[in-house]
């Protein structure tokens, strides 16, 4: 078996790793058997001479494999995953999971906190009193057959390995190498075993990337490993040169959620979601046209769905009794009065790509 200094040696010759050596690699960070001097030399050999395809495949299959594999899709049967490189005012998670499930595309989504300079999925839900969003594989297949939609928090099982190397990542300024973050994303969404994968790849000076050229790259990285390690996927490019929604902060957008599920929502915001729950019911066979995602709203079906959700994981009655607005004539006057307004014009797209 190659040596950690055998496998740094070959990487500062700018030589390809095997597959063994990447596993090497992996299987050392999750036992400790690599010290995290050797773990900081690879994470920066890996950004300034970058991983190619296979080496990033294998990276992510290693780190997939270190930890637990829920394979969701085996047992419940098609399923869609959806993930964002997170953004300022991002409530499509919260929006696109319960639109999908009243459309008849279950969904379910392992999520995280604190994306930088925004909060993640899991911050903005945590603020609904009560809500605990702690989830094992049965607890998600329940909530999937009651509700057709489970969010959850990754477990300490899933990806050991990516949780040593995200840390040092942090620490080595290795955090913005695209085949690190790829192996890093991948490795979380795969565990869960969706049938399909979307992509909401943030892209403008308030998304992860900055650079459009990396965020394009960024994008198909993560389509085209994902697709490699067996699982379809696909990817939006959203609008980040300013806010997605109306609001922002953690309970607002929560609130903001809320108010599209009831037809009350930024078109640009909406926008993003309908692009997504198109490119995820594809992934498993289904046309969702947006007169059917149209009705869903206006039922009433696609909010329930996620008050549901949230009453099933701790909320109780707090989700509606705290953030369901009963004036939305006086949001309107609200959101009007808080904004400085130029001439009139047509939102601009969200949707890039």
């Amino acid at each position: 078996m190659a040596t950690p200094f055998d496998i740094l040696n070959r990487m500062r010759e700018g030589r390809t790793l095997t597959a063994a050596e990447v596993r090497s690699v992996v299987d050392g960070a999750a036992s400790g058997s690599w010290s995290d001097v050797h773990l900081a030399a690879f994470l920066m050999a890996a950004a300034m001479r970058g991983l190619d395809r296979d080496e990033t495949r294998e990276l992510t299959l290693a780190m997939l494999e270190s930890g637990d594999r829920w394979a969701l899709a085996e047992d419940f049967g098609p399923l869609v995953d959806k993930h964002s490189t997170g953004g300022v005012g991002d409530t499509v998670s919260l929006i696109a999971l319960p639109l999908l499930a009243a459309c008849g595309v279950p969904a379910a989504k392992l999520t995280g906190r604190s994306l930088g300079h925004s909060g993640g999925t899991a911050d903005k839900l945590e603020s609904i009193p009560g809500v605990c969003l702690e989830l094992d594989r049965a607890g998600t297949l329940d909530l999937l057959d009651r509700f057709g939609m489970a969010i959850g928090i990754a477990t300490a099982g899933i990806a050991p390995a990516d949780k040593r190397l995200y840390g040092l990542r942090d620490r080595t300024s290795t955090v913005s190498s695209i085949p690190l973050v790829v192996g890093s994303i991948l490795s979380k969404k795969l565990a869960l075993g969706a049938s399909g994968i979307v992509f909401d790849v943030k892209i403008g000076n308030g998304g992860f990337f900055p650079d459009a050229g990396d965020t394009r790259k960024l994008a198909s990285s993560l389509v085209q490993i994902s697709v490699a390690c067996g699982t379809p996927a696909d990817y939006v490019l959203s609008d980040m040169n300013q806010p997605l929604g109306r609001w922002v902060g953690h309970a607002a957008e929560v609130r903001e959620a809320l108010d599209c599920l009831a037809g009350d929502g930024d078109p640009r915001l909406l926008e993003v979601v309908a692009a997504i729950c198109r490119k995820a019911a594809r992934l498993v066979g289904r046309e969702l046209p947006r007169r059917a995602m149209d009705s869903a709203i206006g039922s009433g079906a696609a909010r329930q769905k996620l008050v549901d959700w949230a009453d099933a994981q701790g909320a109780g009655q707090e989700l509606v009794r705290l953030y369901v607005r009963r004036d939305p004539e006086r949001l309107q006057r609200e959101v009007a009065a808080a904004l400085v307004v130029g001439e009139e014009a047509e939102p601009p797209t969200a949707v890039m790509e």
